[in-house]
């Protein structure tokens, strides 16, 4: 065998449809296109979401709810974690740049601390929000909350 004889499988290899080559080809006139129409014409896109002029899914289904455009979402970290992490780093103070660090938020997330869990450092931890629960577990302890 040599490399000069190699070919694909029988069958394997069409020859490509040439559309718009003359009468004589049998895929002349409209170019497998049919007759009048949108679709027919160059230039043509479908819209994203039509249905051939059957009533679309999206104005079909009901709408319902609303979204409001001042809420202020919050990444919730619970103080068994903030414990996890003064044990592993051994550290008393937490901060988001310290968060965002260690990987448990992003740089521009807010950060609100929960009260689940149990907290037996004292720390001082600041953060842009705290539930009453999470507040009052940090400073029986003697540690002191920061609101940004």
């Amino acid at each position: 065998m040599d490399l000069s004889n190699l070919k694909p499988a029988k069958g394997s290899v069409k020859k490509s449809k040439r559309i718009g080559r003359g009468q004589g080809s049998g895929k002349g006139g409209t170019s497998t296109r049919g007759h009048k129409g949108a679709q027919s014409r160059s230039g043509y896109s479908r819209k994203i979401g039509y249905e051939g002029g059957q009533m679309p899914l999206a104005r079909r289904l009901p709408k319902f709810g609303f979204k409001n455009i001042n809420r202020v979402e919050y990444k919730g970290i619970n103080i068994e974690t903030l414990q996890r992490l003064a044990e592993k780093h051994n550290i008393t103070a937490i901060n988001p740049e310290f968060l965002v660090k260690s990987g448990i938020t992003s740089k521009n997330d807010r950060i609100k601390i929960l009260g689940r869990g149990e907290l037996k450092a004292k720390l001082e931890v600041t953060a842009h929000a705290f539930s009453a629960s999470a507040k009052k577990a940090i400073e029986d302890l003697g540690g002191s909350v920061n609101i940004i």
